[in-house]
């Protein structure tokens, strides 16, 4: 299991966030607001505020990065040879064109199979715990290969894909100056995660906002962010820095597309407190990674307050911090704009250039 590395500096300061008001939640905050000790509290659940990206990304001790490793990361990422027809990428269901995620509802592999879930962001994706809607990988290393062997994804083994770049001299070349060994399974896990730790989605009108330039935010949205942090309740499970708690929870989200049924984290856990509970995604950029939900059920930020905002869906098991919210027309519409002030600055971006 790789080890990951906390950052070495504390969040940035949250004091202007009291300032708005907490929509009715009980707010508790150290003097000095950093965010480790800044918490709101809503009926008795106490969670970290939300604020900044740490200055410093998560990087495990195992997998150092460095420039020569991000840039062959990054080949791999948009090289569909990783594939069994050699026309899947990463990118084909990770499109930086959509927030790094599959505007279809759910993404589409070799010989056009369907998956049963829409394939969430990599912006971020350094500071979660867990990768995957059920949390099956523990690290960003352990999620990069994993839909190389996935029949409905890339459908290709771990061997042969070993075999095949080891056959392009560019690979061969890089792998030995970035590794200083042949092409391995290992070291393209490697090289891949590099790259996905640089895909970062900060600097957003929200954390100007936070960090002291009160015209960041207009009206509606500062009061999106006091409904957000009490009477809607988004922030009991979209929480801290990144705006997910890194847990799993049971919405009730209608089940859609190709599969009758999707135990999420159950199938890993075997837990019953996990069926049908599903990785908390982080709100960051969230405008640009439509659809939403686990299986793309909603194709908009509105459809999406409105399913919470009636308390989520039917079902045995759902979460006991999903409630009724009563929002009025106005406040939804608050939600939404304080969303959108979560999109973080434009990545610059070009398409690298593939080895042969």
């Amino acid at each position: 299991m790789v080890r990951s590395v906390l950052p070495s500096r504390s969040i940035m300061a949250l004091w202007l966030v009291y300032a708005v008001g907490t929509g009715g939640a009980s707010v508790q905050a150290s003097p000095s607001g950093h965010a480790p000790h800044g918490t709101v509290t809503i009926e008795g659940v106490t969670v970290p505020d939300v604020g900044p990206l740490p200055t410093v990304v998560p990087i495990p001790a195992t997998n150092l990065n460095y420039a020569a490793k991000i840039e062959l990361g990054k080949q791999l990422y948009f090289d569909g040879r990783l594939s069994k027809n050699n026309a899947i990428s990463c990118a084909f269901c990770h499109n930086p064109g959509t927030g790094f995620a599959d505007a279809r509802q759910t993404s589409i592999g070799v010989g056009g199979g369907v998956g049963g879930r829409q394939s969430p962001t990599v912006y971020n994706t350094a500071f979660n715990h867990f990768q995957f809607w059920d949390g099956r990988a523990r690290s960003l290393e352990e999620q990069a290969i994993g839909p190389i062997h996935n029949p409905v994804e890339m459908a290709e083994t771990h061997e042969h894909v070993v075999t095949k770049l080891s056959k392009i001299k560019g690979y061969q070349q890089q792998f030995r100056a970035v590794f200083g060994a042949d092409v391995n399974l290992q070291s393209i896990a490697e090289a891949i995660a590099a790259y996905e730790r640089t895909v970062l989605s900060t600097n957003s009108a929200f954390d100007k906002y936070v960090s002291g330039d009160q015209k960041a935010m207009d009206e509606s949205a500062v009061r999106g962010l006091a409904l957000y942090r009490g009477k809607a309740r988004c922030i009991l499970c979209h929480n801290g820095a990144n705006f997910t708690d890194n847990q799993f929870h049971n919405l009730g989200v209608p089940q859609v597309g190709p599969m009758k049924e999707d135990l999420g984290r159950f199938s890993i856990t075997r837990a019953e407190k996990d069926r049908g509970a599903f990785k908390t995604p982080t709100l960051r950029s969230i405008t640009e990674t439509a659809p939403y939900m686990h299986d793309g059920a909603f194709k908009t930020l509105e459809e999406v307050i409105e399913f919470m905002d009636q308390g989520g869906g039917s079902n045995s098991n759902l979460s006991p911090l999903v409630k009724s919210l009563g929002l009025t027309v106005e406040e939804k519409a608050d939600l939404v704009a304080f969303l959108k002030a979560l999109t973080g600055e434009p990545i610059k971006f070009a398409m690298p250039q593939l080895p042969k």
